[in-house]
């Protein structure tokens, strides 16, 4: 199986940008490395190419700058697919890694508390990190105390999707705290949940 290989100039010369894999290797000797990572040793580059057609795999460089250069026993076609497959779901991971923000004021109502609380549960849900401000005015900047509790209320009442990814900080009339989502869910409730079916079952008659 045959790679693509793209050429550029560079002083004059063609220079390959493609990793070279079978009969394109033009060196006498290789380092072979087995298609399970396995070390087989410096081999005749004749030796390592009957090796790859009779596994009915390619036999790829992987290290050129060595010397011996590296080479490996292994699918190149499937390693090319798998390759692209991890860049883009690396980049769509990233994509969808946004910050939203949410603000707040020290003194605020239950109902809009609730309110606030419903979307950084959504934004967290969704995957995304959240900036949660708290807006001080006049007097209230001499007690940022309320700016901080409420923040770790907040924080505390969200912990089961979220996590504090940066503390509470003044910042002039503000104070900001980053939430991130929570990698894995957590697993906490479930044997509280447990321990209550448990209760609401009849407990078993006694034998005889």
């Amino acid at each position: 199986m045959q790679g693509r290989t793209e050429l550029s100039r560079t002083r004059g010369e063609l220079i390959s940008t493609e990793t070279r894999i079978n009969e394109r290797i033009r060196v006498p000797e290789v380092r072979l490395v087995g298609p399970n990572g396995e070390q087989v040793g410096i081999v005749r580059i004749e030796d390592a190419l009957r090796l790859a057609r009779e596994a009915d795999l390619d036999l790829v460089e992987v290290a050129a700058q060595a010397r011996p250069p590296v080479c490996k026993l292994m699918d190149y076609g499937k390693f090319k697919y798998e390759s692209a497959q991890k860049a883009r779901e690396s980049r769509r991971n990233q994509q969808q890694t946004v910050i939203k923000e949410q603000k707040l004021r020290p003194k605020i109502d239950p109902h809009d508390y609730e309110t606030k609380k419903g979307h950084v549960t959504r934004f967290l849900g969704q995957g995304h990190k959240v900036k949660v401000t708290i807006m001080f005015r006049g007097r209230e900047q001499s007690r940022p105390e309320l700016g901080f509790r409420l923040l770790q209320r907040l924080a505390e009442d969200v912990g089961e999707l979220g996590y504090v990814e940066a503390t509470p900080k003044q910042d002039g009339r503000n104070m900001t705290m980053v939430l991130a989502p929570n990698k894995k869910p957590q697993k906490a409730p479930r044997p509280q949940q447990e321990a209550q079916q448990e209760a609401q079952e009849p407990a078993p008659e006694p034998a005889g």
